[in-house]
């Protein structure tokens, strides 16, 4: 636990898959085709702490959804990229547009697609129910399942790093 408290000492950005991370990875659709996601008020409480303290937030999922850009704004959270399918180029380029470096950067995942992220990532962290070649890549893995506070112990391990 110590070696990932140090990598999290150094953590400058936070970066979050949506579908199995901030959701319990089930996606709902009513009758007329609106998709429908379920959010941890816990989660999202997370958030905005480790915002207050100087962590910036990112999304980067590979589904475009309304219902993502409805609760990012409601967290504070400014940048957000959907429909993305190289999830790891994506990570790239928002680090160079950030100045922030792959060792400052932690990034969450739960299933293959998250991995060439979590490759990149000075914090590789992977939820309790994730895929388990996407753990392979995990430096931590959070108790919780995605959907169900998994966020909010990520955002826990950050600010208690940060403490004095």
């Amino acid at each position: 636990m110590d070696a990932v408290l140090e990598r999290a000492r150094r953590i400058r950005l936070l970066v979050l898959d949506v579908d199995g991370v901030m959701t319990d990875g089930r996606l709902y659709f009513s009758a007329a085709g609106e998709e429908l996601k379920v959010f941890h008020v816990r989660d999202g409480a997370g958030i905005v702490a480790v915002q207050r303290a100087g962590v910036d937030v990112a999304i980067i999922s590979g589904r475009d959804s309304a219902a993502v850009t409805r609760r990012a704004a409601e967290l504070g959270i400014r940048h957000v990229r959907q429909g993305v399918h190289d999830k790891g180029a994506e990570l790239d380029g928002l680090l160079a547009e950030l100045g922030v470096g792959p060792a400052e950067t932690a990034c969450v995942g739960d299933d293959t697609p998250d991995a060439p992220m979590l490759r990149r990532a000075g914090l590789a962290i992977g939820v309790a129910d994730a895929h388990p070649a996407l753990l392979a890549s995990a430096h931590w893995t959070t108790r919780s399942k995605g959907g169900r506070g998994a966020v909010r112990e990520v955002c826990d391990l950050l600010l208690s790093a940060r403490a004095p």
